[in-house]
């Protein structure tokens, strides 16, 4: 605010120009509500706060692509009020996560997949490698000792079994963080790597593809489930393949796999039909490219939580347990086309699909930590009104045009809403704000929304979850879940069984503590 405006809710909150406004829930009206939510919270806190310093036998990311702390905010309202949470908003440990790249302040989720899998940052655009490779350098990428392993690998060293789980193709930058290493994300299948040829030598480096079906780990890996078959499939064969070798590396997974139990499917029922007991490796491709959006799949799409829940059945067998990465990687794919609805619909599924986790695991064996790789530029503002639906208006301009709750610092939208034929400004008063393919109104005018370049949460439940409580660089997320599981360079630190330092404190803190808070409060 200007420090010579006098501030008034009348342009940005009201339409009618007056200051009234419609009472809140009554319950909230009365001190009473807030001073018992203050104790019950203290009192669930006190309860949460047990610190598991157990090894954790299991350990699953899950990864939000793009999913920023206003997106929770908004996500909340979307599903119901401001006062909801998202399930993994009820876990006990809490932090931040700070996303650059090596190279660049705003992160891509490449480098980023490479901080929070491998624990080490990276250039912008590559995986699996350190920094010393910089984008689309095929010379350097070839060269093991810029390699990088991710906490899957780590945990198969340990003898645990291994699976990635996403809504994106396969091969993209989140998921390809768990198994490749590669100069640049770009080079998913020979076609888009020979693309980059002009001026790069790529001869000696492999596809992102490839290294999944015919390298370690990405070979052993026992689920892999998300969309993107086109970079497994020749286009000699397959009008939609995007292969230009005659490589089918689909078929090559099966012959594989063929005297181990491995099984190949392509859509819901043949999820639903698989028999776990007999099944030691999964391979499902549901899409040629990216999964469609929840709100827009076909029926014969498996959502998010269905690929999670067959995950966990099958790594459950393992007696040494399990490392699991999930991502759910459209919420990122909204928002770079500033379409908010669809946005917020996916980080509601990716919530559910969370709480499915939840409820198959003991947080006593089974480390659960969610984040995201970099934020976006979408942006909650305005003074509207407890209750506003999420996608509706917080109020008018000064010029008497409506505006929307949500928009964003750049990106598709700024066209529908200031490039006017006449020079005006667009007013949205008569638009289906609720459209799953409304554009959110963007300040500057960019063909894709970029990503954001604030902290991101880290939630965790589970052994050692409280190391992730402060600020933290993002490469710290996989050693801390390392720590817990004893694998990678912890795999010989000593098994803790005793209660953290405190934690016996925590009944007789809570016995003097609540009813101290409680007076305070209501003092």
């Amino acid at each position: 605010m200007h420090p010579d405006a006098p501030f008034s809710l009348r342009d940005s909150a009201d339409d009618h120009g007056d200051d009234k406004r419609p009472a809140g829930p009554a319950e909230e009206q009365e001190s009473a509500f807030w001073t018992s939510l203050a104790k019950k919270t203290i009192e669930d806190s006190l309860l949460k706060r047990k610190e598991i310093t157990g090894v954790a036998k299991n350990v699953i990311i899950f990864m939000g692509d793009g999913m920023s702390i206003p997106t929770l905010a908004a996500t909340r309202v979307f599903m119901g009020g401001e006062n909801k949470q998202l399930s993994f908003e009820r876990f006990p440990a809490v932090g931040l996560s700070k996303t650059y790249c090596v190279d660049a302040q705003v992160a891509d989720s490449a480098c980023s997949a490479t901080a929070y899998l491998c624990g080490v940052k990276a250039n912008m655009g590559t995986m699996g490698v350190n920094a010393k490779v910089p984008k689309g350098d095929c010379n350097m990428e070839v060269d093991n000792s810029t390699h990088v392993d991710s906490i899957l690998s780590w945990g198969m060293r340990a003898g645990k079994w291994a699976g990635v789980v996403t809504t994106t193709r396969i091969t993209h930058a989140s998921p390809g963080g768990a198994y490749a290493h590669t100069a640049s994300r770009e080079w998913e299948d020979d076609k888009h790597k020979l693309a980059d040829k002009n001026g790069i030598n790529v001869d000696g480096c492999k596809d992102i593809a490839r290294q999944l079906v015919e390298e370690a780990p990405g070979k052993d890996f026992r689920v892999i489930m998300g969309g993107g078959k086109r970079a497994f499939v020749p286009k000699s064969v397959d009008p939609k393949g995007n292969r230009l070798d005659g490589a089918n590396l689909i078929e090559k997974w099966k012959d594989d796999k063929k005297d181990k139990k491995g099984v190949y499917v392509e859509d819901l029922d043949g999820l639903k039909k698989l028999d776990f007991a007999n099944t030691d490796y999964l391979l499902g491709l549901f899409e040629y490219d990216h999964l469609k959006y929840y709100l827009q799949a076909p029926e014969t799409q498996p959502r998010l939580q269905d690929m999670v829940t067959s995950a966990i059945k099958l790594l459950s067998r393992q007696e040494k347990g399990f490392v699991l990465f999930v991502e759910g990687g459209r919420i990122d794919h909204g928002h770079h086309d500033t379409l908010a609805h669809l946005a917020l619909s996916e980080t509601q599924e990716f919530s559910e699909a969370i709480q499915a986790a939840a409820d198959l695991t003991s947080e006593e064996d089974t480390l659960i930590v969610v984040t995201s790789d970099h934020a976006h530029t979408m942006s909650m503002s305005g003074y509207a009104q407890r209750g506003n639906p999420i996608f509706k208006f917080a109020g008018k301009t000064s010029e008497g045009r409506h505006y929307t709750t949500l928009s964003y610092a750049n990106g598709m939208g700024f066209n529908d809403h200031t490039r006017n034929p006449d020079g005006t400004v667009h007013d949205p008063t008569n638009d289906d704000t609720d459209a799953l393919d409304y554009e959110f109104p963007a300040t500057v005018y960019l063909e894709s929304e970029t990503h954001g370049g604030d902290d991101v949460g880290i939630f965790a439940r589970g052994p050692w979850a409280h190391l992730y409580t402060g600020v933290h660089e993002q490469a710290m997320i996989p050693h801390i879940a390392a720590y817990a599981a004893r694998i990678g360079q912890f795999e010989e630190r000593p098994v803790s069984s005793a209660p953290a330092a405190g934690a016996a404190l925590l009944p007789a803190l809570a016995a003097l503590l609540v009813p101290l808070v409680g007076r305070q409060l209501l003092a």
